[in-house]
């Protein structure tokens, strides 16, 4: 199963407890060996993603918009399986697009988002949803949007 992920940055702490505490229940119900977490790895909720998805046994893939720098040096990075860097746009490719190159390459979304209508991680689930494909929307009781 190929899982990919979206969510507001600049989270508070205690939204990142409960953030994380939900993004951990939801991969345990997967099967190890057969989750692949797909990401861009950004700080915040796809950073913690990767980190649930490496400890419970599955394996990462990062994707990175084309004007993007050099892949970030840090154990999550080092350890994915596969790399996925964009073709920018004046080439026929996406570009920075990540929300339309997420929904090609997933089988279903986690969006940490409070399901509003403004932002990245509310284009990204609806691109999802008319691409036909599960969105698993997590924002816990509690949690604050960024400011």
């Amino acid at each position: 199963m190929r899982v990919g992920i979206t969510g507001y940055q600049g989270l508070s702490d205690v939204t990142e407890l409960l953030v994380r505490g939900e993004l951990w229940r939801l991969i345990t119900t997967y099967g190890p060996y057969e989750l692949v977490g797909v990401t861009a790895l950004r700080p915040g909720p796809e950073t913690w993603f990767a980190e649930a998805v490496r400890e419970h046994g599955g394996k990462v893939e990062v994707v990175l918009p084309a004007s993007a720098g050099p892949l970030p040096d840090t154990e999550l990075a080092r350890g994915a399986t596969a790399v996925h860097r964009l073709a920018p746009a004046e080439r026929g490719g996406l570009g920075d697009d990540l929300g339309r190159a997420l929904v090609g390459m997933i089988d279903e979304l986690v969006a940490v988002w409070d399901g509003g209508s403004d932002g990245e991680p509310a284009r990204i689930a609806a691109l999802t949803r008319r691409a036909g494909l599960w969105v698993h929307e997590i924002w816990p009781a509690g949690c604050e949007r960024p400011a």
